[in-house]
Formats: structure tokens, sequence, C-alpha cells
């Protein structure tokens, strides 16, 4: 099974985004816990979290220095597990 595209981000009040995926999945997640650690202080500056934006790769970037991936945003927004949506991440016997 392929992986949702994200087809929609908008920035919304208190450090959340909306998104949409092409798979009808959408909602607004909560990036507050966030703010001001590492590289995201940058959300600090004005107008910097509402800049929000799909890369052409389509990652949700505010800059070229800070973008999130989408899959853990669906992940995030969905309660699936990766193992659910990817088949090959099964867990493999191993001997050791």
């Amino acid at each position: 099974m392929a992986m949702p595209k994200l087809t929609n981000v908008e920035p919304r009040e208190g450090y959340r985004i909306w998104v949409e995926y092409d798979d009808g999945a959408s909602g607004e997640v909560d990036f507050s816990h966030k703010v001001g650690r590492g590289v995201f202080k940058v959300w600090n500056e004005p107008g910097v979290f509402e800049r929000v934006r799909i890369t052409e790769f389509g990652a949700i970037a505010w800059s070229d220095e800070l973008d999130v991936c989408p899959h853990s945003v669906y992940f995030r927004l969905t309660g699936k597990k990766p193992e659910e949506m990817m088949s090959g991440l099964r867990a493999q016997p191993v001997d050791a």
C-alpha cells in the first residue's frame, strides 16, 4: 500500500497546522511542544510559522532549513502505525 500524499497544509493559531491527504484523512496537528527548541526556534520570529508550505518533494516546510516528514504527521494525525501502511516494515525474525 502506498503512503497517502499530502495535498494541503495551512497554518492555524497556537502552532497548529491543518493537513489534508489524498486518502481523505485531514485535521489539525499541534506543534506547540516544538516551539523554541532547536531548529524550531525560528518560529519565535513573527510570521515564520505562518509560512508553512508543501515542498516540491511533498515535505511540510517553513524554510529551506526547516521541514517535517509528511508521513510522520500522517501517523500522528490518524494514529496508524508505519507497519500498517508499509507491509515491508513488518518485524523479521533475527537469529542472534
